[in-house]
């Protein structure tokens, strides 16, 4: 019998053939050029001109290409967050060019992943990349192999540059020395890379730290003041909070240099004593407490805000609890509110209302005998008055200088602009800033001189009586607001010590203070507003607390 033919063999379907982009037809190419200089390469051949010339040189030897586009960087390679690439990948998308060309592979990325990443995204919009001094070109197998063999190298090369820095700022904190990175305010990198005192910034930082500890000025309410003044900050900028609560956590002032697993005390010249270093760490501390910061809020409790566990160093707020014929209100520390009286704090439970009338009495009596007793906190106002005096006037001859700059380029853009070598576009908004400047410097500066030349005062004649008559008037009749006002007002804080509870008074300060409504009749301002707007203000610099009255307390 005769085999049956064979049937053909079955043809197998194949895709479609996807040209690369090496295969396509040869003919003019559009190029962009990215060129990067990263934050440490002041000492290597990889200046932006350098490398710009080198790539047009490049791409003149290249038929048909020519350079359509060019973006640059002066930034770190370590991240892909840089607008000269972000942009440089949108036109890509856009189809403006058809190869990306660097100087150099680390030039474009140092980091593995991220070069990966980017040649995707140039690939998905059909562009090539390519290296002007490497053999890489994505067009081919062979230039994709070298990619991602240099990638490697530079990633390495990446790690090794990193660890011998790290290595070299840990070798000089251990010695003392400014590990490196950015100056903190207030200092200066001496040649031996040790931080001396900045002789305009350094009074400006002990002034910070004062409003903060003394004056219980909040950061962002510092920032305000500092902008107020025309103060810049380290870079030449308007302050903020941020800034403020950087400073209030850095142990240089102190003298320490801290870097990583390396501390070092008392490495150079202290700028801040490590008692008020510590105060603004607890300050901040209890600052930080959102729950605390509400609770402080509630009119119904005095004393809140102003007393402080002796155990654990939180705050204490208001608490009640209800018994059967009425409502039972304490002040309780916080840790034992939240985590139970066994947990971390066992502090006793006070009494609200003992302790509020309490405190309330305690400030009436203060103020039927204070007039000696302010006679001798004026004293003491004059003593710490004194030891400010140096940083005011250090910084009153800084300004001082300051002004004498600002108003030299102010000149000089006003000729620049009669010679007709610079126009109004340019000069004018600088001038204006100039101006405003000026005219900060001009407000800080009256302001300090007539601070050295006032001297703290007592009250006027009769402040003292007119506070006592409120007080009484409020004791009888007032409400929980104007009570906890005038306490608010006149009183620093309330201690809690073996002896009892403490409480602290403050100065009142202003010359004159118009005497409340006291016959019954209904005020358009209520007289606590009057109080609180005329007494305890910042007339004595610095703010002073010093006289204490014990009213002893037994804690439940």
């Amino acid at each position: 019998m005769t085999a049956p033919p064979l049937a053909p063999p079955k043809r197998r379907c194949r895709r479609a053939h996807q040209p690369t982009t090496a295969e396509r037809p040869a003919g003019p190419c559009r190029v962009c050029v990215y060129i990067r200089r990263s934050t440490n390469d002041e000492h290597q051949p990889f200046s932006l001109d350098a490398q710009r010339a080198a790539l047009e040189k490049y791409v003149r030897s290249q038929p048909g290409w020519t350079i359509v586009a060019e973006y640059e960087d002066d930034a770190s390679g370590a991240t892909t967050h840089r607008p000269g690439l972000r942009k440089a990948l949108h036109a890509a998308k856009a189809g403006l060019y058809d190869v990306l060309l660097v100087y150099r592979l680390d030039r474009f990325s140092r980091s593995v992943a991220d070069l990966l990443d980017l040649i995707n995204i140039l690939e998905a919009s059909g562009v090539r990349f390519s290296s002007a001094t490497e053999p890489v070109d994505t067009g081919g197998p062979f230039g994709r192999m070298m990619l991602q063999l240099l990638a490697v190298f530079a990633e390495f090369e990446r790690n090794i540059i990193i660890d011998r820095v790290k290595s070299g700022m840990t070798a000089k904190a251990s010695k003392g020395k400014w590990a490196g990175g950015t100056r903190p305010y207030g200092y200066l990198v001496n040649p031996d890379h040790r931080l001396v005192p900045h002789p305009d910034e350094a009074p400006i930082l002990r002034d910070i730290f004062r409003l903060y500890t003394r004056d219980r000025v909040g950061t962002r309410a510092i920032a305000t003041i500092l902008n107020e003044r025309g103060v810049p900050n380290r870079t030449g900028k308007k302050w903020s909070g941020h800034t403020i609560n950087r400073i209030m956590d850095n142990p240089a002032y102190v003298g320490d240099i801290a870097y990583r697993d390396v501390y070092v005390p008392d490495a150079h010249d202290p700028l801040i004593d490590r008692n008020t270093f510590q105060r603004a760490q607890d300050i901040a501390a209890a600052r930080g407490d959102v729950q605390t910061q509400r609770a402080m809020s509630d009119s119904d409790y005095y004393l809140t805000g102003l007393l402080t566990c002796p155990r654990c160093g939180q705050r204490y707020i208001g608490t009640s609890a209800n018994g059967r014929t009425r409502r039972y209100r304490y002040y309780t520390c916080f840790t034992r509110t939240r985590y139970g009286k066994h947990a971390t704090c066992d502090a006793p439970r006070l009494p609200a209302d003992d302790l509020d009338n309490a405190i309330l009495k305690a400030l009436h009596d203060f103020y039927t005998t204070a007039e000696p007793v302010l006679t001798a906190m004026i004293e003491r106002a004059h003593t710490q008055r004194a030891s400010t005096t140096d940083d005011r006037s250090a910084e009153l001859t800084a300004l001082a200088h300051q002004i004498t700059s600002t108003e030299t380029a102010i000149d000089r853009y006003h000729t620049a602009f009669e010679n007709g070598t610079m126009n109004d576009t340019t000069a004018g908004p600088r001038i204006r800033e100039l101006r405003q400047q000026l005219a900060q410097l001009h407000t800080r500066h009256a302001e300090l001189a007539a601070g050295l030349a006032a001297q703290p005062a007592p009250p006027a004649p009769g402040t003292i009586a007119l506070i006592r008559d409120y007080l009484t008037t409020i004791m009888a009749s007032g409400s929980d607001t104007e009570r906890k006002a005038a306490i608010e007002t006149l009183i620093a804080e309330v201690q809690l010590t073996d002896r009892g509870v403490v409480p602290v008074f403050k100065i009142p300060t202003d010359t004159t203070m118009p005497p409340p409504e006291t016959d019954g009749g209904t005020s358009e301002e209520p007289p606590v507003r009057t109080m609180v707007r005329s007494v305890g203000g910042r007339g004595l610099e610095p703010r002073t607390r010093g006289y204490r009255t014990s009213r002893h307390w037994t804690c439940r």
